[in-house]
């Protein structure tokens, strides 16, 4: 796994974090893993396709998730508020996808980012065989939010995207 991709995620996860939740923000785990993801609370995904292809899975615990849907919203947002809290965790999804995107791009890689879904099943996307996920847990006063990235670089679509281009 290259961490020149992930790290704008990296980054980009403890900004967005850290100013939606007002809220230090530091990473408590990092692990690799193979097997498929398992949701542990309030969770989008977000697949990227092109010369980075995979996905990224923005997983928040419920109290967090409804702390975000609060600030986000400006008003107080319960647990009860199914859809509202939903759609506050896409919504931090797309903030950290986009800081990241930039990043990637200003950096010349090429791709297409599909907008966030709700991952609602319990058994989550399996990482491909030549793909490991990396798993970080950020902790945060208003609770735990994990980020599930298995993303890989294609070089042939690079160097095809190049052939066009010369």
């Amino acid at each position: 796994m290259r961490m020149d991709l992930i790290q704008p995620f990296i980054n980009s996860a403890d900004a967005v974090l850290a100013q939606g939740l007002q809220s230090p923000v530091s990473i408590e785990t990092l692990s690799m893993e193979e097997e498929a993801y398992r949701r542990k609370g309030i969770a989008a995904e977000v697949y990227l396709t092109g010369e980075i292809e995979g996905r990224v899975i923005f997983d928040v615990d419920l109290e967090a998730a409804v702390q975000l849907a609060s600030r986000l919203g400006g008003v107080e947002v319960s647990e009860t508020d199914d859809d509202l809290v939903r759609e506050a965790v896409c919504e931090l999804a797309n903030q950290i996808i986009g800081n990241a995107v930039t990043t990637l791009n200003d950096q010349g890689f090429h791709f297409h980012v599909r907008p966030p879904t709700q991952h609602t099943s319990e058994q989550g996307s399996k990482s491909s065989e030549d793909t490991e996920a990396m798993v970080m847990g950020f902790n945060t006063s208003s609770g735990n939010v994990f980020m599930n990235v298995a993303l890989r670089y294609h070089r042939r679509r690079a160097l095809e995207r190049s052939a066009v281009a010369g």
